[in-house]
C-alpha cells in the first residue's frame, strides 16, 4: 500500500523510505483528526454516525464519545482544551482539559454560536493563533440535511471565515470572499491563512470551486485573497502545514503537497477518499490521514507545526 509520486526533488527527501499504513477501519465518514499527546492517541469524527473515535497503538480502535452533535473539525487550544466544530449545535464547543488531558466524560461548553444575534450555519474546521484567537469556517453542510447535522434554514447572508477573540468575547467576520469555506491552516509565521473553498461538493454542473485560497492576515481580518492551488481530482477538504511551510491537503485519491509559492511537490496516494489529516506522534513527524472509513499513517522526514 504505497504509491508516492515525486514532482519536485525536494519532496523526495521528505518521503524517503516512507510507507503508508492502514491503522484501522470501521467509520462511516471520517473527519477532524486531532493528536492527543498525553496518551499518544488520535481522536477524530465519524460525522454521519454522530460519534468520535479514538485510536492508539496499544489499544487500537474504540469509540471515544457517542451522541456528539455531529462534530467535524478539532484543535487543541493553547491551554490544552479540546475545541470542536459542532454541526448539530451550530457552534464552537470546548471540552476543558483536566489532569492527564481531555476526558470524554467532561461536560462541554459552548464557546460561540451566533454572529450579530443570528445562529451560525455549521462550523466546519478551526485553528488557534498564537495570540489565542480562534479562526473557523462556517459553510452550510451541517444544515442541508439530517445526515451530518440538523436540516435548517441558514440565518447568515454569507458563508464566512470568522475570528473569535476570547479576550473580548467578540466574533469578527474575517472574510466572506469564499463560496463555501472548509479547511484552514496558518503559515508558520501566521502571516498567511490558507482556506479551502469546496462549493464543487454540492454542484453537479462543474461550476463549483475546488481550490485552496491564500489570504494575508491583518489583525482579525483576511485580506488580498488569491488562488493558491486548484485541487484535482476531488476537493481540498482539510489541510495542514509543516515547519517548512509546505501545505498538505486532502483530495479524492490522496494527499497533495505544495510549496509556499504554490509549486506542486508530490502526492501520497491513499486507497480511500481523504477527508482530513494532521501531524502527530512524539516528534510530530507522523502524518495521520482520515479517509472515508479508515485511518492511515505515514512517517515523514519533516514535522508538523508546533500547534496546541
Amino acid at each position: 500500500m504505497n504509491a508516492i509520486t515525486v514532482f519536485d526533488p525536494r519532496f523526495a527527501a521528505v518521503v524517503a523510505g516512507a510507507q503508508l499504513e492502514q491503522l484501522c477501519t470501521g467509520a462511516t465518514w471520517s473527519e477532524g483528526p486531532v493528536w492527543m499527546h498525553e496518551d499518544d492517541s488520535l481522536l477524530w469524527s465519524d460525522i454521519p454516525a454522530n460519534r468520535m473515535l479514538r485510536w492508539s497503538a496499544t489499544q487500537g480502535l474504540s469509540v471515544w464519545r457517542e451522541g456528539v452533535e455531529f462534530t467535524n473539525g478539532h484543535v487543541r487550544d493553547l491551554n490544552g482544551d479540546l475545541l470542536h466544530c459542532s454541526h448539530g449545535r451550530r457552534a464552537i464547543v470546548r471540552t476543558p482539559a483536566g489532569p492527564g488531558g481531555v476526558h470524554a466524560q467532561t461536560p462541554d461548553q459552548v464557546v460561540v454560536d451566533r454572529f450579530e444575534g443570528r445562529r451560525l450555519n455549521s462550523p466546519n474546521d478551526l485553528v488557534v493563533r498564537r495570540d489565542g484567537t480562534i479562526w473557523f469556517t462556517d459553510p452550510p453542510y451541517g444544515i442541508l440535511s439530517d445526515r451530518e447535522g440538523h436540516r435548517a434554514p441558514s440565518e447568515q447572508a454569507h458563508n464566512r471565515v470568522y475570528c473569535f477573540d476570547p479576550a473580548s468575547g467578540r466574533l469578527h467576520a474575517a472574510t466572506q470572499a469564499l463560496e463555501e469555506p472548509n479547511g484552514l491552516a496558518f503559515s508558520p509565521d501566521e502571516s498567511v491563512l490558507y482556506v479551502t473553498d469546496t462549493s464543487a461538493a454540492l454542484r453537479q454542473d462543474g461550476s463549483g470551486r475546488h481550490h485552496i485560497m491564500a489570504f494575508d492576515v491583518e489583525g482579525m481580518t483576511l485580506q488580498r485573497p488569491r488562488e493558491f492551488a486548484c485541487i484535482e481530482p476531488g476537493l481540498p477538504d482539510g489541510l495542514r502545514v509543516d515547519i517548512q511551510g509546505w501545505v498538505y491537503t486532502s483530495s479524492e485519491d490522496g494527499v497533495q503537497v505544495f510549496a509556499p509559492d504554490g509549486t506542486a511537490l508530490g502526492k501520497i496516494a491513499v486507497p480511500e477518499k481523504v477527508g482530513n489529516l494532521c501531524f502527530g506522534g512524539p516528534n510530530r513527524d507522523q502524518l495521520y490521514i482520515v479517509a472515508s472509513r479508515s485511518l492511515y499513517r505515514i512517517r515523514l522526514h519533516t514535522q508538523g507545526l508546533q500547534r496546541p
